[in-house]
């Protein structure tokens, strides 16, 4: 299964929300420097949907805001 992601980097609070077209919000504290965010939004989504970290992969979007993350289908 393959989800969007919109990255909030740099927030003062951390969380996931979805949104009706299926897609996620994730708002991370972590800077927007060397993977920092795209680390901490891997494992915010994984705490999610109760996976491993491992079984989270980043497809596209590893320097933006807009991203793609592949997840194990349900």
């Amino acid at each position: 299964m393959r989800v969007r992601v919109d990255v909030k980097p740099g927030s003062r609070t951390e969380g996931v929300t979805p949104l009706p077209d299926g897609s996620l919000v994730v708002k991370v504290r972590a800077p927007a420097r060397e993977g920092k965010a795209n680390r901490a939004v891997i494992e915010l989504v994984a705490a999610h949907f109760r996976i491993p970290v491992t079984a989270v992969r980043l497809v596209s979007g590893g320097r933006g805001r807009r991203k793609l993350l592949e997840l194990p289908d349900r």
